[in-house]
């Protein structure tokens, strides 16, 4: 029993360095590392050592009637053989798995962070609509460009501090106003300049709103 222990081994061993010999001669070209050829030997031994393993495991006897019976100890050798070859594709898989992987929960977390920086831009306006300020100083600033605004952008700033919706669409705005596209849009970009509006990009498209500097000076205005 110990001399057929032997010649297993003996077999798993010399199978696992043939098939790792083959493995980096067919593949070995597109791993250029020195250290290449070690471990395709060792990937392949490993890989044929493993072969008295998984015949346990599917309840095979093929280790025991090897002994004595020059037929099966062929077939475990080519068992060996095959393990040991396979292994490179084995973990060639693995390794493009874990690739591909890597590479969606990256794409994920970049989704996910884009979503979320979407989020806190419409969150902003919200938290500074319901945070109350200190009024309780004079800000020249605010007069000043309380008396700077036009009609347009009073009205506009109006709609925007008043409508059903915080977020307004620029169609929304156009419609209430009762302004063209061009116009509405140069007075939008003008307040939003003066920080007296701001926009957001999400999924429905640019909407745009009233910033708590605008409700200030719109307020003055009145």
């Amino acid at each position: 029993m110990a001399n057929h222990i032997f010649i297993l081994a003996t077999v798993m061993l010399l199978a696992g360095i043939f098939g790792g010999l083959v493995n980096f001669y067919l593949y070995g070209d597109k791993d250029p590392d020195s250290a290449s050829l070690p471990r395709f030997l060792v990937v392949g031994v490993g890989a044929s050592f493993l072969v008295p393993v998984v015949l346990d495991m599917v309840n095979s006897e093929l280790v025991l009637e090897s002994q004595g019976d020059p037929s099966q100890l062929l077939i475990f050798t080519g068992f060996c053989l095959v393990s040991a070859l396979l292994s490179r594709f084995v973990i060639d898989n693995m390794s493009d798995r874990i690739l591909n992987e890597a590479n969606v929960a990256r794409q994920r977390s970049e989704e996910v962070e884009q979503d979320l920086r979407i989020i806190q831009n419409e969150l902003l306006p919200l938290i500074d609509t319901e945070t109350e300020k200190d009024m309780s100083g004079y800000d020249p600033q605010m007069a000043n460009v309380s008396e700077e605004l036009d009609t347009t952008s009073a009205q506009i700033l109006k709609i925007l501090s008043n409508g059903r919706y915080i977020f307004r669409s620029l169609a929304g705005v156009c419609r209430e106003c009762n302004q063209e596209e061009s116009t509405v849009l140069k007075t939008l970009h003008v307040l939003t300049t003066r920080s007296l509006a701001g926009k957001v990009s999400g999924k429905n498209g640019v909407r745009w709103h009233i910033t708590e500097k605008g409700r200030r000076v719109l307020e003055n205005s009145l």
